[in-house]
């Protein structure tokens, strides 16, 4: 008989939701976010160094021997529920969580020299990696639009990329025959075109390879790959619980001190009994989050059911969270200046990343073995 999960935070988890939070609270203030929708990113580069190297987060789930913090995906989950909480814009989920995952596990099945120099550069802050995937890619999605020729030269293009906007370097899926092969490419030697995002705290591009020189990682990279989409959806539900939790705080927050016809507004029983069904909402997501986070951690062979069950309740319990924050603010949710907008396009771009809520129900159920409805 397996041993129960503990889903409570450890007293280690808890000091580092402590630090994180305090750290955005001073570094991340939401008008420095809604500033990016002008165009303005500084904010990007100088909070994700007190991030990833002043507190060492970029190397979270890098092994200590390979000079990382050697944490696991409970660590992980805690720092993007608080980046949730704050819809702080840096990559922590492209670059610490998916691209790391991808290279780790590439080195685990024997990849190239160079995996271990790239995961180095991770786990000292040095550098930064996104896979070029469309950030919608869900586990059994496409992974591989990219070519090569013989000397070693790739061409095509990948659309709606995230984090590319932040890394120096990019890793490529090439496809070579049945197998997908990786690639590592200099940022600076391809061409990378912003698009406008709904979410520009997470801003998306895409990725032309006009001849750009990659170096091979890995001749078959499939598994790896597909195992870091999967983790990075099981730990995106955190960010997603992070986003709702806000939104319900805050708004209980407010309505608490928002009078209306002489009363208080949070004491009408229709608005108690939509913040009670927010309430019982987000504890719920909570632990969907929580479990997915701890199955991976511990490898628990379920792992995949639980990314899928958090991913399928999530995505849509974030969406659902900010637009009940929006209706309950009344009219100052519906300013450029109140952030709740930044969350309900957090929400929004997150509910279709890395596969659908109806994507993860329709693998959760290939997961379960259960049959399809008959037309």
């Amino acid at each position: 008989m397996s041993t129960p999960l503990a889903l409570l935070d450890t007293d280690v988890e808890t000091d580092l939701r402590i630090t994180v939070r305090e750290l955005l609270a001073d570094r991340c203030p939401s008008d420095a976010v809604r500033a990016m929708y002008d165009g303005d990113r500084s904010i990007v580069g100088k909070l994700w160094k007190a991030l990833g190297v002043d507190l060492g987060l970029a190397g979270l789930l890098v092994p200590e021997d390979q000079g990382g913090a050697g944490a696991s995906a409970r660590e992980a989950a805690v720092v993007l529920e608080e980046l949730g909480f704050a819809a702080a814009p840096v990559p922590f989920l492209t670059s610490a969580v998916v691209a790391t995952t991808v290279l780790l596990e590439t080195a685990r099945e024997g990849g190239s020299e160079p995996v271990s120099g790239l995961i180095g550069a991770l786990a000292s802050g040095e550098g930064t990696l996104a896979l070029v995937v469309p950030f919608s890619t869900a586990r059994n999605g496409r992974l591989a639009t990219a070519m090569v020729d013989a000397a070693g030269c790739l061409s095509g293009e990948v659309t709606s990329v995230a984090g590319v906007l932040e890394a120096d370097t990019l890793l490529v899926p090439v496809a070579d025959g049945d197998r997908v092969a990786l690639y590592a490419v200099e940022a600076g030697a391809v061409a990378i075109t912003p698009v406008s995002s709904l979410d520009m705290g997470r801003q998306l591009a895409d990725v032309r390879l006009d001849g750009a020189a990659g170096e091979l990682l890995s001749g078959d990279a499939e598994a790896a790959i597909r195992t870091a989409l999967d983790t990075g959806s099981a730990l995106l539900a955190s960010e997603q619980v992070g986003i709702a939790r806000w939104c319900l705080e805050e708004t209980v927050s407010y309505l608490k001190t928002r009078r209306q016809f002489g009363r208080v507004v949070g004491g009408f029983q229709a608005i108690k009994h939509r913040l009670a069904d927010l309430y019982t909402a987000v504890e719920s997501g909570t632990a969907a989050a929580h479990y997915a986070a701890a199955a991976l951690a511990a490898g628990d062979p379920d792992w995949l059911v639980g990314a899928s069950v958090a991913q399928a309740y999530c995505g849509d319990l974030a969406v659902y969270a900010a637009e009940e924050a929006l209706q309950l603010h009344g009219g100052i949710g519906m300013t450029w200046e109140h952030p709740t907008h930044l969350y309900l396009k957090r929400a929004k771009a997150d509910q279709i990343a890395l596969g659908t809520p109806g994507a993860h129900r329709a693998a959760l159920a290939d997961f379960v073995n259960l049959p399809a409805a008959e037309a």
